[in-house]
């Protein structure tokens, strides 16, 4: 009793300062009230990916990736590795979103560093590397232009460029002339534009665009197909006739095209036995009614013998005629005629009498044998 006495007062103060100690440790651990508790730096979930082709002078782009914790801030770091996506190191200068890659990347591979932060600090991920950057080169097609619209005599052909690798950034275009099985082709002069208009020259032939695709790295050009041979409208139907209007000569009347007596008068107007001589007048039309010049006019009573069978007469611009006939020994004709029939013909100059665009017509005019 005597011992645990002496000890007494010892022992109870060490205990009383080992509970003042773990009262002080709770009331820290606690927060206070009022007080909010501290957040997280950002935390990476889905990590940064780079879109872009992975090809010299092309442009690479960070996307974020997806973080927690709010970031109020993203930093960018490009590395450039080995074929693997290892072995990386830093490209200098390169800290922005996005990266255009160059001679020096050609063989390797790239990944981006995106650092997002915010008020209670900053985290890092990595992308996966890129594939292997390749070098640049011209552009090769990988489908060959085309040729679209009607082949018919001035209709529109319009080509399109095809598809190709290397991202051209221009393209240019040659129109070419060839026979009708696509070979032996020549350029048009002067077909540079994406459409061109069939013309005269075309008809029979065939046309072939070649389009030139260019980049940085160069150009390449390819050929298309031949189009359809090229027709030409079939032609309206021959009417014989020359265009315009009003009087035509009859050297520009050809076949189907015929002549035509559009009016006979004859003077006097009434034929009788002291008509010695008789003048007639024809007119000669063609082609809906237009008077024709140079057409050659011959007339003859009938029967025979009745009035003379004058030269043939030739039109003038007005298409008309006068042919001047004598009474001979065999009028009248009969005791009781009360017609003088008249046979006429017109035709063109050099052309068979039986034939040609030629014109014959019977006429008769009224006759009195009282006077």
């Amino acid at each position: 009793m005597t011992r645990i006495g002496s000890r007494g007062p010892h022992w109870l103060a060490a205990i009383g300062i080992a509970a003042a100690a773990l009262a002080i440790g709770a009331v820290s651990g606690v927060p206070g009230e009022g007080q909010a508790a501290a957040e997280a730096a950002p935390v990476n979930s889905a990590t940064p990916t780079i879109s872009g082709t992975p090809q010299e002078n092309s442009t690479l782009t960070a996307a974020n990736g997806t973080w927690s914790g709010s970031p109020t801030g993203y930093t960018y770091a490009w590395s450039r590795c080995n074929q693997n996506g290892d072995t990386c190191s830093a490209i200098a200068g390169a800290t922005a979103q996005t990266y255009a890659l160059v001679t020096a990347d050609v063989g390797s591979t790239i990944r981006v560093a995106v650092t997002a932060t915010n008020a209670d600090g900053n985290a890092q991920a990595t992308s996966a590397p890129t594939a292997v950057v390749s070098s640049a080169a011209a552009p090769t097609v990988t489908t060959p232009p085309a040729v679209t619209g009607s082949t018919a005599l001035g209709s529109t052909l319009t080509a399109s460029t095809g598809t190709w690798t290397g991202s051209p950034t221009g393209y240019t275009y040659a129109w070419s002339r060839c026979d009708a099985t696509g070979a032996s082709c020549a350029a048009i002069g002067g077909a540079t534009a994406q459409t061109y208009v069939l013309a005269q020259p075309d008809v029979g032939t065939t046309l072939r665009i070649t389009v030139t695709a260019t980049n940085s790295a160069g150009s390449t050009s390819t050929t298309s197909v031949p189009t359809a041979v090229v027709t030409a409208p079939a032609p309206p139907p021959a009417t014989g006739c020359p265009a315009g209007t009003g009087a035509v000569n009859v050297t520009d009347v050809t076949s189907p095209a015929r002549l035509a007596i559009g009016q006979q008068t004859v003077t006097p107007g009434l034929i009788t036995p002291s008509t010695t001589t008789a003048q007639l007048h024809v007119r000669v039309t063609a082609c809906g009614g237009r008077p024709v010049q140079g057409a050659l006019v011959f007339g003859t009573a009938i029967p025979y013998n009745q009035y003379s069978a004058p030269p043939e007469g030739t039109t003038g611009a007005d298409g008309t005629v006068n042919l001047t006939m004598t009474q001979r020994s065999g009028f009248p004709a009969s005791r009781h005629q009360q017609l003088l029939v008249v046979f006429i013909r017109a035709r063109k100059p050099g052309e068979s009498i039986t034939g040609g665009i030629s014109t014959r017509l019977l006429v008769s005019f009224p006759v009195s044998l009282r006077k």
